[in-house]
């Protein structure tokens, strides 16, 4: 079961997203919010799989939301939900942690499977908007070498697994650590990359050619 937090100041929208999700049956809806206070209420208590995002909303926005809700729970799994694929809006949110957006006339079919995607652990994100982050986090540091080169070999595991979706406690589980030995690594990491969030370190790892499993010896 997908538990699922809808966040949306339109309520006929938001019960026509929970009809639509819960007919499939796999999901369930596990709370609504109208505005951001009461999305960061709700993600912290409920704790849901994957929290869809209105990026305009009152009080705080779905940028502000989002910054609010990785701060204090950096596993969250965000999508952004726009009317415009270029909006400002998203580029930030998506910046802040997100793991990618949909536009609010997305079909329903495509909806279903983004949200089971980004469940799976994946980043929802057109090869354009990957491009714009990916140059904007590399360009806080000009460098002959590679960023990555300044990691240890646990802390290029623990980014690889963290490009395939891990959450630190299967990563703790993987690598036969503790999770909090894990939470300390990927904050150094992040660190040493000049990096923010899990999502910038995914699309960094992809970018790098660090993403793919560990070859078989």
């Amino acid at each position: 079961m997908i538990r699922v937090l809808l966040a949306d100041d339109h309520a006929l929208f938001r019960q026509g997203l929970k009809s639509l999700l819960e007919a499939e049956g796999d999901f369930r809806v596990v709370g609504e919010a109208k505005d951001g206070w009461e999305a960061l209420r709700h993600a912290l208590e409920a704790k849901p799989d994957v929290i869809l995002m209105d990026i305009q909303m009152p009080n705080l926005d779905g940028v502000q939301a989002t910054q609010a809700i990785l701060k204090e729970w950096p596993e969250a799994k965000v999508i952004i939900l726009t009317m415009y694929r270029q909006d400002a809006y998203v580029f930030e949110a998506v910046k802040a942690g997100a793991r990618g957006y949909l536009l609010k006339d997305t079909d329903a079919s495509e909806l279903i499977g983004a949200i089971r995607r980004v469940h799976a652990g994946e980043v929802l994100l057109d090869a354009e908007l990957a491009g714009r982050i990916i140059q904007d986090f590399r360009a806080k540091k000009e460098s002959s070498a590679p960023l990555h080169a300044e990691l240890s070999e646990r802390e290029i595991q623990i980014l690889k697994l963290v490009a395939q979706g891990y959450t630190n406690l299967e990563i703790a589980a993987e690598l036969q650590l503790s999770e909090k030995t894990v939470r300390n690594r990927l904050s150094e990491i992040f660190q040493k990359l000049h990096l923010n969030n899990r999502t910038q370190a995914a699309l960094y790892a992809i970018r790098e050619g660090l993403a793919g499993p560990e070859p078989q010896e």
